[in-house]
């Protein structure tokens, strides 16, 4: 039987510091902080960049473990607190870049409640007839290409390059909305197409949630200045791009709003 070897995630990547936050690009596969559900677990984000920049961290979002991308922390409880109350209040701007299956032809403000999807073990005692929360996305299509591979029951392969602005923060609400929508993210396990994940690791060796939390924006809550912290797509996906006839630079994936 052959051993499955797991990744082991080096030194991270820092984007942005200050004397009260730091974010960092969290890998694909990188849990945020321990869970009892993930006890054979070593590597967390909270704990490396800890271990790294010599203090406490505090986080005040989340990403998906698959998801990678810009993860900011503070650097004290207070800090935390005033950001976490910049969440609440919608004046953080998330962008997201997702690579799906199928055209986006047209932008879309997507408003769609979703349940709460709840684990078995750690939510088993949660409501399971909770009414539907209130969801709302808004998605541009940057990109479309078609390569002339069967799929299926179809002689060519869509794909778009799609960019998100959730404006709710709902669990794995970004992949549900696109999975409503017919366009599945790549390599989604859960949500996505399961011929297009397999298409997409045996021909691009892709073993990740296309997903990519790419930007941040906010004013700072004590300078007040305004801030954007980008996360790069990496090298990976710009040979993607490349194949797919898109552009190859960092920079043309920077949002211009």
């Amino acid at each position: 039987m052959q051993e499955i070897v797991k990744p082991q995630f080096d030194e991270l990547t820092i984007l942005y510091r200050d004397e009260n936050y730091v974010a960092i690009d969290k890998p694909s596969g990188l849990l945020v902080h321990r869970s009892f559900l993930d006890k054979h677990e070593t590597q967390f984000a909270m704990q490396m960049l800890r271990d790294q920049i010599g203090q406490h961290v505090f986080p005040v979002h989340r990403l998906d473990r698959p998801t990678s991308g810009v993860l900011l922390f503070a650097l004290s409880s207070e800090a935390a607190r005033d950001m976490n109350q910049l969440f609440i209040d919608g004046q953080i701007e998330k962008r997201y870049l997702a690579l799906v299956r199928g055209f986006l032809n047209e932008s879309i403000f997507l408003d769609k409640p979703l349940k709460e999807e709840l684990d078995k073990i750690a939510d088993k005692f949660a409501d399971q007839d909770k009414a539907p929360q209130e969801a709302q996305t808004q998605f541009h299509c940057l990109h479309q290409a078609s390569l002339p591979i069967p799929i299926g029951k179809y002689p060519t392969v869509r794909y778009s390059l799609v960019e998100c602005f959730p404006k709710t923060g709902r669990k794995h609400q970004i992949r549900r909305h696109l999975k409503h929508l017919s366009l599945p993210i790549i390599g989604d396990v859960n949500h996505g197409d399961n011929q297009h994940n397999q298409f997409f690791r045996e021909h691009f060796q892709l073993r990740r949630l296309m997903l990519f939390a790419s930007e941040l924006k906010f004013v700072h809550p004590y300078s007040k200045q305004p801030i954007t912290i980008r996360a790069p797509l990496g090298d990976a996906m710009l040979t993607i791009c490349q194949q797919l006839g898109w552009p190859t630079e960092e920079k043309d994936y920077y949002g211009n709003y």
